[in-house]
């Protein structure tokens, strides 16, 4: 894929990120620093110190609204680049009213329940969009684990296996590697559909 042609691509595109967790603000820099130049990110939580270790932010953001940070990191990448930030709980009902304009939905959390409920709401009120997850990405090592599966409009990446827990906390390495798999697959769909 030309370079040219990528970055035309992505400036006619719009993704959506649920979460700006280690997932969600990593796969957004990476689509940015790849010329993604419009990104819609809704999270409700805050920059902790205990973010820090594997999500993109730096310590003076502490307490901050993620997704105003991860607006301020990413137009420090690209200041061109146009961010709806929604500092809010995702729920079945606003849901489909952010992300309606987006091309392609990533699925950005950590907690069970609310991956679901982003995942199946994504699924039933956007049937022609594609949906990106990501599901075993905690701990170290077993890299030759990560995998990508594809149901149609629906792709998730990670090993299945190694969800977070108290026991299995998330670490950069295998956090990074899955959200730039979650990165590399909204690449591959949208040059896929503007070839068509």
């Amino acid at each position: 894929m030309d370079r040219d042609r990528l970055r035309s691509i992505l400036a006619a595109s719009k993704v959506g990120i649920a979460g700006a967790g280690g997932l969600g603000s990593t796969c957004a820099a990476s689509l940015v620093r790849a010329g993604l130049k419009s990104i819609v990110v809704a999270d409700f939580d805050t920059v902790s110190e205990t973010n820090l270790d594997r999500q993109f932010y730096f310590a003076r953001q502490i307490g901050m609204a993620k997704v105003v940070a991860l607006a301020e990191n990413l137009k420090a990448i690209d200041p061109s680049v146009e961010i709806e930030a929604h500092s809010l709980r995702l729920d079945p009902a606003n849901l489909p009213l952010l992300f309606s304009g987006c091309d392609i939905l990533v699925e950005a959390v950590d907690d069970a329940e609310t991956k679901a409920m982003i995942i199946e709401t994504a699924l039933t009120c956007f049937p022609k969009a594609h949906v990106v997850a990501a599901s075993g990405l905690a701990g170290i090592g077993s890299l030759e684990k990560l995998k990508v599966v594809h149901r149609g409009k629906f792709h998730i990446c990670g090993d299945f296996e190694n969800e977070v827990r108290t026991d299995n906390p998330p670490f950069a390495p295998r956090v990074s590697i899955v959200a730039n798999m979650e990165a590399d697959i909204v690449l591959q769909i949208l040059v896929a559909e503007a070839d068509r």
